[in-house]
């Protein structure tokens, strides 16, 4: 965490000995904000993200029992709010996940944790209709969506939409697929490829996980 202050080093550590203190793990209060499990280990280890949301700290700080600003890695005063005011209206990072979605037989999961971030101006973002979505990038690997996407396609995966039809990533077991989903039977998912190589595959709703929605696309030319 090269080039972050020391006191936010110190709210991420007293966010972890908290969590030590009350015997609950990162993974459980990453989920408790409705994010990845290694949303907060990455936070504290890493210093991705920067700062933690606010309805996420209230949230983290309500539950251990404590302030925000016990936890908050945020400064005070008024170049703070400079700061924080900047930072919102200029930039976003969206994480990198080590994570090859497949689209072709089935690619397993690794430890969701980010490897790198692409940044994009928040004007970009609300200019493609993302502005407030649930970011996360990973890369396409297989041939059954193409055209549509490419093997080695970067794809935005919006979990926040995670019903609906639509193209998505979705993970059946251990494995991660991006497919193009639809309802078919009550109870019952089919799971389309864009390539006519490829044949529906048809499950039981429970059998799939939905992460979320495939939302943009990028890739060489």
């Amino acid at each position: 965490m090269e080039g972050i202050p020391r006191s936010e080093r110190h709210a991420r550590g007293r966010l972890q000995d908290l969590a030590k203190d009350q015997g609950v793990s990162l993974a459980a209060l990453s989920r408790l904000i409705g994010r990845n499990p290694a949303y907060l280990q990455q936070y504290v280890t890493r210093g991705s993200p920067r700062h933690l949301d606010e309805p996420d700290l209230l949230k983290i700080a309500e539950f251990l029992g404590v302030g925000r600003r016990v936890i908050s890695t945020r400064p005070s005063g008024a170049a703070a709010s400079d700061e924080v005011a900047g930072e919102r209206a200029d930039w976003v990072e969206v994480p990198r996940l080590p994570l090859d979605a497949s689209a072709g037989p089935g690619a397993f999961s690794a430890e969701e944790i980010s490897f790198d971030t692409f940044r994009f101006s928040r004007r970009w973002l609300r200019e493609m209709g993302l502005e407030g979505a649930d970011l996360t990038a990973i890369r396409v690997e297989g041939d059954s969506m193409e055209p549509t996407l490419r093997s080695g396609d970067e794809i935005f995966v919006d979990r926040n939409k995670r019903a609906g039809e639509g193209i998505h990533v979705v993970r059946i077991g251990d494995a991660l697929h991006v497919k193009q989903v639809q309802a078919s039977a009550p109870g019952r998912i089919t799971l389309i490829s864009a390539n006519d190589s490829y044949a529906p595959i048809d499950l039981a709703r429970e059998e799939v996980e939905v992460i979320g929605r495939v939302v943009w696309k990028g890739g060489r030319v």
